[in-house]
């Protein structure tokens, strides 16, 4: 039994790389894992199942492209009596407003994301979560690729500020969510439509850094070593499908401030990715505009990839980004 299993794996090993170098769809569910579709049995369309005073509503993110889509209310406004219509003319009441973009797997509903939501309604911010396509309720038949989860992330902004009058928007991205963030957001502001700042949370650098550096590819890092043979089946594939998000070029392009937040014990993005990300923002940026901060927890913290919403400082933090003072000289601190 023994035997045969172990001919199973190393015939799998071998065919991996190859089916990723071959077929685009795989390396499309290799990248974003949109079959990851957990927790299973969600009703999209009762969120207050899950977290008070929230919408469901579906936004057109291009033709023939349906996005689902929460909007959760400040904890000031969770005892209005909102219909639809109630929900978009909130957003203009000066409660700041956070656009949530995820990472790969789940859905807007996973545990970690459903606490930092409530925990940002409790600071009093408005909250739009949703799901690019291939995920959850929205559309799944239309390829997963960078320009599409782009393109959706800007729609879910583009909806925001039809409504949002002078409250401010922050963009918040979330591990990929922060690929996506960052150069949605640099498209916006080549377009002179900045957000008032942009939050990354465990983010990297560039996405081929990223997967030559994520645990599930630790089977593959004795090939990693030749690297042309490595480059060749995982990362040259990535960009003919320019599936890259190279954050690291794009942020250079962002006028706003900018927060970064990382763990030290990140097993999956490395703390050293996105301190390259911001060694890249200082290089890149001209220096008039507002800085970029760095927050690094401390690894006794035990708050990983996703669990910085735990934080006690993270109010503090916000706070403190909201009210400008990001601005000055770029730092890094150190919470421990």
């Amino acid at each position: 039994m023994k035997k045969p299993l172990g001919l199973l794996l190393l015939v799998f090993y071998a065919a991996y790389p190859i089916g990723f170098r071959l077929t685009s769809i795989v390396r499309r569910n290799a990248l974003f894992l949109p079959f990851v579709n957990w927790p299973m049995g969600v009703n999209f369309s009762s969120p207050h199942v899950y977290v008070n005073a929230t919408r469901n509503f579906y936004i057109q993110s291009e033709e023939g492209v349906s996005i689902g889509v929460w909007h959760i209310l400040p904890h000031s406004l969770m005892n209005a009596s909102y219909d639809n219509d109630g929900y978009e003319k909130s957003l203009s009441d000066g409660f700041p407003i956070i656009l949530y973009l995820h990472g790969i797997t789940g859905s807007r509903i996973n545990g970690h994301r459903l606490e930092l939501y409530k925990k940002l309604q409790a600071l009093d911010y408005h909250v739009i979560a949703f799901d690019y396509r291939g995920y959850a309720d929205s559309v799944s038949e239309i390829p997963l690729s960078e320009n599409g989860v782009v393109t959706d992330a800007k729609a879910a902004y583009a909806y925001i500020k039809k409504y949002s009058a002078n409250s401010k928007v922050i963009v918040w991205g979330h591990s990929l969510g922060t690929g996506v963030a960052s150069r949605a957001v640099s498209e916006l502001s080549v377009e002179n439509d900045v957000p008032h700042g942009m939050l990354l949370e465990s983010p990297f650098n560039t996405f081929p850094d990223a997967v030559l550096n994520i645990p599930w590819t630790w089977i593959y890092r004795p090939v990693s070593y030749m690297l042309p043979v490595f480059h060749w089946f995982f990362i040259e594939p990535m960009r003919e499908d320019d599936n890259v998000f190279e954050s690291e070029r794009h942020i250079r392009n962002i006028p706003c401030p900018i927060l970064i937040l990382h763990a030290q014990d990140d097993k999956i993005v490395p703390l050293f990715l996105a301190q390259k990300l911001y060694e890249s923002a200082l290089d890149g940026r001209p220096k008039e505009w507002p800085s970029v901060q760095f927050v690094e927890f401390h690894q006794s913290l035990g708050y990983g990839h996703k669990d910085i919403f735990l934080a006690e400082d993270l109010p503090s933090i916000l706070q403190e980004f909201l009210e400008w003072k990001a601005i000055g000289t770029s730092e890094i601190r150190l919470i421990s």
